[in-house]
Formats: C-alpha cells, sequence, structure tokens
C-alpha cells in the first residue's frame, strides 16, 4: 500500500474538519481528489504529509504508521508534493535549474553542493518537462506555466514514490493548463513512476491516467472508487447537488449543468 486510511478524524479548534475517512492506495494507481472549495483537500493532504496528525483513526503513508514510526522529513523526503503553499516558499532569485536541484534534499534554496548525478538528473527532468531552454532563468521571471512545470521538476528529483499535484493549474491560462497536463500524463508512464494523488475541482482535468477518483465533500468521503464509475451524471448530480451532466471525449469529461 502507498498509503492506508481506516476511520480517520481530525478536530481543530473544537471541530470537525475530517470524519471517518477510509482510503487505500496501492502501488501504481493515480488518483484524483475532487471536492470544492472548504471540503477538506487541504487539511487531507497536509495530513498525509505529516504536517497534522489524526486525532482518531490509523494513517499509513508509505509504510510509515503515524504515531509509531519516525515520521517528518524522513517521510517526506518521499513524497513529491507541488502546491500553492510551496511556490510561495521558493525564492524568486533562484533559477529554475537551482529549484529543481533543491528537490534533492527537500530544501528551499541550496545549500549542499550537489553531487554530479544530482546535477544530470536535474537537467534531464527540465529536459523531459521542456523547461530546459529556461533552466538558467530567476524562477521570478518564469510564466505561472513555467513555473508549475520547474515544481514538478523539483517534486520528482528524489524519485518519490508518491506526488501529490494540488491544484497545480490554478492560475494558468488554457494552453499552459493543457501542457502541464501532458506534461502529468507524460509522468505516469514512466518507469520509475510515482503514485499520482490529483487534487482539483475541474472535473474536465482529470486524465485517463487517473484510475481511480474520490469524492470529499464536508470532511467526509461522498464515494469513491474507479473513475468511470464516479464520474458521472448520477453521481455528480448527487455530489455538487445539482443537476449536472457528463460528457466523455477523448477519455477525459466534461461537466456542464442541466
Amino acid at each position: 500500500m502507498v498509503l492506508e486510511l481506516e476511520q480517520v478524524g481530525l478536530k481543530k479548534e473544537g471541530n470537525w474538519i475530517l470524519k471517518e475517512i477510509n482510503w487505500k492506495i496501492k502501488k501504481g494507481e493515480n488518483w484524483t481528489l475532487l471536492g470544492l472549495n472548504g471540503a477538506g483537500k487541504t487539511a487531507l493532504l497536509h495530513m498525509l504529509c505529516a504536517y497534522y496528525f489524526p486525532t482518531e483513526g490509523h494513517v499509513n503513508v508509505i509504510g510509515k504508521q503515524f504515531g509509531k514510526d519516525i515520521l517528518g522529513e524522513n517521510l517526506r523526503q518521499q513524497i513529491g508534493i507541488v502546491s500553492s503553499t510551496l511556490k510561495q516558499r521558493i525564492y524568486g532569485t533562484d533559477t529554475a535549474y537551482q529549484v529543481v536541484l533543491s528537490g534533492a534534499f527537500a530544501s528551499i534554496g541550496l545549500y549542499e553542493e550537489p553531487t554530479d548525478a544530482m546535477r544530470a538528473k536535474a537537467q534531464q527532468l527540465l529536459k523531459d518537462l521542456d523547461c530546459f531552454s529556461y533552466a538558467n532563468r530567476a524562477y521570478r521571471t518564469l510564466s505561472q506555466g513555467e513555473q508549475q512545470r520547474v515544481l514538478v521538476g523539483r517534486a520528482l528529483m528524489n524519485d518519490p514514490k508518491l506526488l501529490i499535484l494540488d491544484e497545480p493549474t490554478n492560475g494558468l491560462d488554457f494552453i499552459a493548463r493543457e501542457k502541464l497536463l501532458v506534461s502529468i500524463e507524460h509522468i505516469s508512464k514512466g518507469d520509475k513512476a510515482p503514485s499520482i494523488i490529483y487534487v482539483t475541482h475541474h472535473v474536465d482535468e482529470i486524465l485517463p491516467t487517473f484510475s481511480h477518483a474520490l469524492l470529499l465533500r464536508d470532511g467526509r468521503v461522498f464515494n469513491q472508487g474507479l473513475t468511470k464509475d464516479m464520474i458521472n451524471s448520477d453521481n455528480l448530480t448527487n455530489f455538487f447537488d445539482m443537476p449536472v451532466e457528463v460528457d466523455w471525449s477523448e477519455r477525459r469529461p466534461r461537466l456542464k449543468k442541466k
């Protein structure tokens, strides 16, 4: 198992943020985590990265059992993450190449001397993600789409077992969004591909590689299972509590109001 959550609950300031979360991800599975703003997605991700600990239930991520094993950086180095919080922490004066390299140390900025193998890997990731042409440009000068692809490269430097992409297309125009989604699909097909959790509230970003979907609403699992069974008109009408219609085209869903 990549992760296993059993009857997990999280209480903050007297309120239940998450309740009765049961979720298992097997190696090789890629999941979409779908939920509207305020559904509890961010809290759930913080828990997977050991920034939050469950108030109740059992959590096991990449073989690490919460409350028993050593977590912290020991766990986080096996998880690649791209999020708006991380994006805000990156040093804007670092080059795209330096940002990717920093992923080898799970640090913000470079404070250690990279090995030749690390340098070669960072360069290859920049090429794979179509970032090599601006490898020596300052991160702050890049477009939002370019920045996101650089952060994906950083997340992949340690060959993570789990890659979490937290609404990575926020703020991107249509072209930049589709370029990033193509890169994600490509990553998922690699020999050392991690399991991916793709967090979104946009149904049309669900790629063919996402075999499973978990629908989160009001801090609880509304439904989960194979994507083809989750992303349909009847299920999403109930999930969003409004009549919607799902059309599939080129193995990707499109959502519209009835």
